[in-house]
């Protein structure tokens, strides 16, 4: 006789499956044919619609909640293949609401009481974890369309960003868009040289000429002309016409006698390449030369954005803009007219024709004139210069050849403060 016989099959059903009566997962017992035996309070609760499922295939039970024949099928071979299955995903629509389980099931083996012998199984709730999910999801579904809009956005602003470059020169287009700055009405006073120049008879050149040819040729003129401003370190304020104005000390500076330097060069270069480009110019059928006059000065000027508050431009104002204006017009073609105030940082290192006093309009007094003609050897040796700027002092090596003996000044003015504040501290 087997030990099951001296016990009540029911009473042992019962016992085993004790543990699931108050699980917080549906759980059911059927024998090896899938025939459910047992079901605890949960699984009633889960699936109302049901009804009661005692001596009922459990594969009808899946039917009967909506799962699909490919996954029943699924089910079914896996649990006889590997004696356990699962079905992470299971959809039962019931009370017009959507609730999501999973669903665990294997093979138990009893050698002692055989009626244990079936499949014994639980449904997890994981609508809330679905749930989740599914916001998750959502969320980072939302996250990638919010950041495609922002790239999307990122490319328009750095094309027009791309796009207003064109209308200003580096330096102001890095000054305005700083991160720093953040005062757009800031003015400064700054000791400035400013340059000048015009195309002589420009309105008689360029009248009856083609449009395409006259784009031609001033696109060509003042796309040179800026390329060998901003090689020089000038920051072009503006095109008036087929006339320019730059300026040199602003918003960057390496002294005022280095700027001036930086002028002189940018406008003897420019003389040269307005030469190169008449051949340019012919082999594109136009014939008249051009020639032009520039004009140099040096004084304090007023610098910041002027305007309305529907527009403002960064510009410079002062008798020195002036100035370098009247010098241009004085002046003949092709040369190059600086006044008494830039001649004077300059008289070392360049060679000037003196060109007489004039009293320019709009001026109380006469101003004593030169006409730049080269620049010196030894100046046209110097590369451009080095300027560092540290917490409490900025320095400027005008030549960038000569660290060295600048380093060795640099110690003996070291020296000197020193020898100054013990004299102080003495005192």
């Amino acid at each position: 006789m087997r030990v099951e016989e001296f016990f009540n099959q029911a009473n042992v059903i019962d016992l085993s499956f004790f543990n699931f009566k108050n699980a917080v997962t549906a759980a059911f017992f059927a024998d090896k044919d899938l025939r459910i035996l047992k079901t605890n309070k949960n699984f009633r609760s889960f699936f109302p619609i049901l009804g009661n499922v005692s001596n009922v295939p459990f594969l009808d039970v899946l039917k009967q909640l909506g799962v699909s024949t490919e996954e029943i099928e699924t089910f079914d071979a896996k649990l006889r293949k590997n004696g356990f299955v699962q079905i992470p995903h299971i959809i039962v629509e019931q009370k017009g609401e959507e609730p999501v389980f999973s669903l665990l099931a294997t093979y138990t083996q009893d050698d002692s009481f055989t009626y244990l012998n079936g499949v014994q199984g639980q449904f997890v709730d994981r609508t809330n974890e679905h749930q989740l999910r599914k916001d998750r999801e959502q969320l980072l579904e939302e996250r990638m369309k919010d950041q495609v809009k922002i790239e999307e956005k990122s490319r328009r602003l750095e094309d027009l960003a791309n796009k207003l470059a064109k209308y200003l020169s580096p330096q102001i287009y890095e000054s305005i868009f700083s991160e720093d700055s953040k005062d757009t009405k800031k003015l400064s006073r700054k000791n400035l040289t400013i340059f000048f120049s015009d195309i002589v008879g420009f309105t008689d050149i360029s009248d009856g000429m083609e449009p395409e040819k006259l784009a031609l040729l001033i696109n060509t003129y003042l796309s040179e002309m800026s390329n060998i401003a901003l090689e020089f370190g000038g920051t072009i304020d503006k095109f008036i016409g087929d006339a320019i104005l730059i300026f040199f000390g602003d918003p960057e500076t390496d002294g005022e006698k280095a700027d001036a330097l930086k002028c002189a060069k940018m406008a003897l270069r420019m003389q040269e390449k307005n030469a190169e480009l008449q051949e340019v110019w012919r082999s594109n059928g136009i014939s008249k030369p051009l020639h032009v006059r520039m004009g140099i000065s040096t004084g304090y000027c007023t610098v910041g954005n002027f305007g309305s508050d529907q527009r403002l431009e960064y510009t410079i104002l002062g008798s020195p803009v002036n100035l370098s204006s009247r010098l241009q017009s004085a002046t003949e073609a092709d040369t190059i007219l600086l006044s008494e105030s830039t001649y004077v940082l300059l008289k070392d290192v360049c060679e000037f024709e003196p060109a007489g006093s004039l009293t320019p309009k709009g001026f109380m007094r006469s101003i004593d004139t030169y006409r730049l003609m080269s620049i010196n050897d030894e100046a046209k040796g110097i590369s451009d210069t080095m300027t560092q700027t540290g917490e409490y002092v900025s320095v400027s090596i005008l030549n960038k050849n000569k660290v060295r003996e600048a380093i060795e000044e640099l110690k003996r003015i070291q020296e000197e403060f020193e020898r100054q504040n013990h004299l102080a501290d003495s005192d």
